[in-house]
């Protein structure tokens, strides 16, 4: 399932702007270096100075197929870069006296409901803001499970469980970003979109940048994503819809415009001299908010001094400079957006690769030379680090086929796998038979489960008609759970590493049946004294018992019925050799009844 993505090229230079800064010659010779090392298949960069682009250019291809090159001017999906964005939205609403960052969000949107009373009542914007709400991801709600209702999504919060108290450690949360272009919405009266443009596109003259995957589509020069599979072979990604989730990541730009955004932070909020954003603002953003983690100086990184978080930036040092960067990444696209606001500089590079190390190989490579600091050797670095990974990959496949207990077979067959699987913070997905096999499809995605033992199985990617068998003992797995009564009735899945394992409650699949079979079934029937009486009610069959409420029966199976509002309760009337039918058998918890029709 698809988780939370060796060619030389030649170099393709297609920009407006040509490198004339002494600190940057010879740069391509290293960057070229960078594309074939993580054999990427594109990527442009744009260097900020000022309030001026000293450099921008595009190495590889935008189209690796078609071979068209990469330029300053290409379009690429910006992911979680899109964030500064939206909290700087919240920024400008406050200097308007709209709001505080100490609201309690539920002020803005009364609707929104957390987890628990402690989260509901000690929330306020500012924990959205720089990721201090309690909560974990919990992604495979909005990425598996997408609407293009911000609402909707947003509903979703009050079944996500916190795995830690607020504002007692940082854990980045998407949803906090999209809580925060809801409010927005809420008192501009406008979309997220409509605010992206009008508040930042327009001033800034950022007339190729949309956030829309329709718009992405429909550009001109844009680029295709790609991932890397089985070690060197460059595959093409479909375009990922982020829909409802779009102000925690939704922008396409290019890095001519994402240089006028850069511009605008390094000179204290303004562009060609007017104000875009409050400079108390852009100090604040930039500025730590919360601790993201304890880091010191390691081996691998030892002029990483700090690692803090303003709102919407991650902050850390780089060699002796103060940095302010954000990442992103979504199906085939990384990016990463960087200034140093002591020294006036920013960096923006935006790749059509995968989860790729192209974006901080690439600022790195031109941060050392723009400080005049000594040059490390970051492809090296890379190369080290990715034979590391692969040991680490190859042990963890071992311990995985370790852990897989052989010989072991599902308790049920494969039909009473079926149905559909809810749980209210995440979404529905739905199991079926085919060919004698277990499926699902989760957002337009075909899944085949793979028995791994006993009750668990894989959830299996299938490409092109096939299924990938390399995935084997690697994927997200899923366990169902059976109640008291031996059947099926959920299924765990561990998409979120922090908290236990989501359980989707399963609800069996339902046949069609029409009035005159229904008829077959009516009547009075008795155990031991006890009567039955099994009825028509608004074109569906009823079964009421003296002294209890009636149930509504749900059909199955060919004379099978479950209780709507019981679960583990059923209900199978059995047909005698002449047609009839003559007895019901009740399946409850507690054992197996026969009853006689009168």
């Amino acid at each position: 399932m698809k988780k939370l993505a060796l060619l030389v090229f030649s170099l393709f230079i297609a920009s407006t702007i040509s490198a004339q800064d002494k600190r940057l010659k010879g740069v391509e010779k290293e960057l070229n270096k960078i594309l074939e090392a993580t054999k990427a298949p594109g990527f442009a960069v744009a260097v900020v100075e000022g309030d001026k682009i000293i450099y921008a250019k595009g190495f590889g291809y935008r189209d690796y197929e078609n071979k068209i090159p990469a330029d300053a001017n290409t379009l690429f999906a910006i992911g979680s870069s899109t964030k500064a964005f939206t909290s700087s939205i919240l920024g400008l609403l406050r200097a308007d006296d709209k709001l505080s960052f100490d609201d309690n969000p539920r002020d803005h949107i009364p609707e929104l409901e957390f987890y628990n009373d402690d989260m509901n009542n000690n929330i306020i914007i500012k924990d959205l803001m720089r990721h201090s709400t309690g909560l974990p991801r919990h992604d495979g709600s909005w990425y598996y499970f997408p609407s293009h209702s911000k609402d909707s999504l947003l509903m979703r919060m009050k079944y996500q469980e916190p795995f830690t108290g607020i504002r007692q450690q940082w854990y980045y949360n998407n949803f906090g970003f999209l809580a925060q272009g809801v409010i927005a919405e809420r008192i501009t009266g406008k979309s997220w979109e409509d605010n992206i443009n009008d508040y930042f596109f327009k001033p800034l003259d950022m007339n190729r940048s949309n956030a829309t995957i329709s718009e992405m589509k429909s550009s001109s020069n844009a680029a295709l994503g790609y991932e890397l599979k089985k070690g060197d072979i460059i595959s093409k990604m479909d375009y990922y819809d982020i829909a409802g989730m779009s102000p925690a990541g939704s922008i396409n730009s290019s890095v001519n415009d994402m240089s006028k955004w850069l511009i605008t932070w390094i000179n204290e909020g303004k562009y060609n001299d007017k104000e875009i954003i409050p400079e108390n603002y852009i100090n604040e953003a930039m500025s730590s908010q919360m601790v993201v983690g304890p880091n010191t100086p390691d081996e691998d990184f030892p002029d990483i001094h700090f690692a803090n978080y303003g709102y919407g930036w991650f902050l850390q040092s780089f060699k002796g400079h103060y940095r302010v960067e954000h990442g992103g990444n979504i199906n085939g696209f990384s990016a990463n957006v960087a200034f140093f606001p002591s020294d006036s500089l920013g960096i923006v590079v935006l790749a059509n690769q995968n989860g790729s190390a192209v974006p901080s190989l690439v600022r790195n490579t031109i941060s050392d030379r723009m400080l005049n600091e000594e040059r490390s050797d970051w492809v090296g670095r890379y190369i080290e680090r990715q034979e590391k990974n692969k040991k680490a990959q190859a042990e963890a496949k071992e311990d995985s086929e370790t852990s897989n207990v052989k010989n072991t077979k599902p308790s049920h067959i494969n039909v009473d796998y079926t149905g559909n699987y809810s749980d209210k913070g995440y979404g529905t997905f739905e199991i079926v038979v085919e060919n004698d096999s277990l499926f699902t499809e989760v957002n337009s995605d075909k899944l085949y489960l793979h028995h791994y033992h006993y009750d668990t199985f894989e959830l299996i990617d299938i490409i092109d008609g096939k299924i990938d068998t390399t995935e084997y003992g690697q994927s997200l797995k899923i366990t169902f759970n059976s109640n008291d009564a031996g059947d099926i009735s959920g299924a765990k899945l561990k998409i979120e590493p922090t908290v236990d394992a989501i359980v989707f409650k399963r609800t069996p699949n339902t046949i069609d049946v029409d009035s005159k079979t229904l008829e077959l079934y009516a009547g009075e029937y008795d155990i031991s004294g006890t009567g039955f009486k099994v009825y028509i009610k608004d074109e569906a069959l009823y079964l009421f018992i003296k002294g209890q409420p009636e149930y509504e029966l749900v059909p199955t199976a060919k004379h099978k019925f479950s209780f709507k509002t019981l679960e583990g309760f059923k209900i199978e009337f059995i047909e005698s050799e002449d047609g009839k039918i003559n007895e019901l058998k009740a399946i409850q918890p507690n054992g197996t009844f026969i009853a006689k029709r009168k």
